[in-house]
């Protein structure tokens, strides 16, 4: 599945907020990109997968919400 990559913003991104969020965002994602190239996953490592993945949609979620608020 083919998603928007939310990092790539101007370097003048209109609203420093949405800068720091799309920042967090390309964090959460290089850490699971760490967790998807292990073999195996620990019980520990699967509940972080879990819980970057909703933090991911959530930011995801906060970006757009701030992009139609600056249309």
């Amino acid at each position: 599945m083919q998603t928007a990559k939310f990092t790539e913003l101007p370097k003048t991104a209109p609203h420093p907020s949405m800068q720091q969020l799309a920042q967090e965002h390309s964090l959460y994602d290089r850490r699971l990109d760490t967790l998807r190239s292990k073999l195996f996953l620990t019980e520990e490592e699967k509940v972080e997968e879990v819980r970057l993945k909703k933090l991911k949609l959530s930011l995801k979620d906060e970006m757009e919400r701030l992009r139609r608020m600056m249309l």
